[in-house]
Parts: C-alpha cells; sequence; structure tokens
C-alpha cells in the first residue's frame, strides 16, 4: 500500500512537473491559428498626368487564415514570426472618381517577424504584450479592369499595373488567455506603415500609404521543443 501511494505521488510530481514546462517559460514554443481581418486605412495620392485632377484610389479589406509562431527568449521577451494566405484586396475609385466602381485587384503577402514583451508571470491566466516587427509587404497578381483603362483614357490594350514591394514597420497589442497549461486564446492588433508606388502600363504613377490595421483572434499550444 505504501508502495503505491508512493508510485501515486511520484506520478502526480511528474504530471505537474510537465504540466510547468509547457507554460510560456523561457525555452517554450509558442504556435497559433486564427482568422485574421486586414483592413488597409488608406492615404492616396493622385495619379499623375495625364489623368484627371484627383484621380485617388481606395483598397478593400480581406479575411485570411493566420498561422504565428513564438519562442520565448525569456519568461517576458518572445520573438514571433506571423505567417499566411495572400490577401487578396480589391482597388476602387476615390476622390473625382469616387462611384466609378472596381478598378483592379491585388494580392500581398505580409509576413513579419516581431520581439515582443509579455507581462506578468510566465503562469498568469492572461498575459497582455506589446510587440515591434517588420514588415515584407510583397504585392503579386494585379489585375486591372475595364473600368480602370476607361478612366486612364489608354485607347491601347488593357491597363495593367504593379505595385512596389516595401518593407514597413509594424506595431503590435495583444494578450493571451490561458485554457490549460497548454492550449490558450490569442487575440491581437497589428498597426503597419506601409507606403507603395503604383507603376501603370500607361506610364503613369500613384503615390499610396496603405497603413493597415490587422485584427486576429487564435488558438494557441505551448510546446517544448519539436
Amino acid at each position: 500500500m505504501k508502495n503505491t501511494v508512493k508510485l501515486l505521488a511520484l506520478a502526480a510530481a511528474l504530471t505537474v512537473a510537465s504540466a510547468a514546462s509547457a507554460q510560456q517559460t523561457q525555452g517554450t514554443w509558442l504556435g497559433t491559428l486564427g482568422i485574421n481581418k486586414i483592413t488597409p486605412k488608406v492615404d492616396s495620392g493622385d495619379v499623375s498626368a495625364p489623368a484627371l485632377p484627383g484621380t485617388k484610389a481606395d483598397v478593400g479589406s480581406d479575411t485570411k487564415p493566420r498561422f504565428a509562431i513564438a519562442y520565448m527568449v525569456t519568461d517576458n521577451i518572445a520573438a514571433e514570426l506571423d505567417l499566411g494566405l495572400p490577401y487578396k484586396h480589391d482597388l476602387v475609385g476615390a476622390g473625382s472618381i469616387q462611384g466609378t466602381g472596381k478598378l483592379g485587384t491585388s494580392e500581398v503577402l505580409p509576413p513579419t517577424a516581431f520581439v515582443q514583451y509579455r507581462f506578468l508571470p510566465a503562469n498568469s491566466m492572461f498575459r497582455p504584450y506589446v510587440g515591434l516587427g517588420l514588415t515584407y509587404a510583397m504585392f503579386q497578381k494585379e489585375t486591372g479592369s475595364g473600368q480602370l483603362t476607361a478612366l486612364l483614357n489608354t485607347g491601347g490594350p488593357g491597363t495593367t499595373f504593379k505595385l512596389d514591394d516595401k518593407w514597413a514597420m509594424s506595431y503590435q497589442i495583444g494578450g493571451t488567455v490561458k485554457i490549460n497549461e497548454k492550449w490558450f486564446v490569442d487575440a491581437t492588433v497589428i498597426k503597419t506603415k506601409l507606403k507603395t508606388v503604383v507603376h501603370f502600363s500607361t506610364g503613369q504613377t500613384q503615390d499610396v500609404r496603405l497603413d493597415p490595421l490587422a485584427v486576429s483572434v487564435s488558438v494557441g499550444y505551448n510546446f517544448k521543443g519539436f
């Protein structure tokens, strides 16, 4: 009987030790998977001459899955890499051409690397955090519409365009809520300061500040090593 009690006590101690190792402590990996909505906050310049003065653009939002992996460098400092699928955004007329409809679409893939500070002890039920990151916005599959061709009045084949890929700073605020010793819920808001240039096949250009705001909710899992 005494041996059985000792074995049970040992098993309980090992269970507690294993659970503690799964908390957000130094050396722990945090994987999250969820949904992210990106909404550009657009400040558009004019399309260069010979376009109609005030020819501007606005950009629609998109929602896609988000995957992130973080590593706890210390109990409070983490390095995180945000990944996901390309986001597809509609470009619509603004300024003097507001109401003209969709001018085209573009996909963007914005992988971001963050350094984060996570507040409160590693075993806290709720851990808020802030992060500073570097984003590389990669634009692809830009497609112009017939409306874009008509507005730029080329008189030739359909107008196409290309956006410059850009590096940008990102700022993050978020928090995790522990479900148990391994699983947690993560919510984060990311603001990116992003400015790019649109190059049209007609030779015209347009400066556009996108400054997207991203809001995501994810489910996460703590683990030690691979």
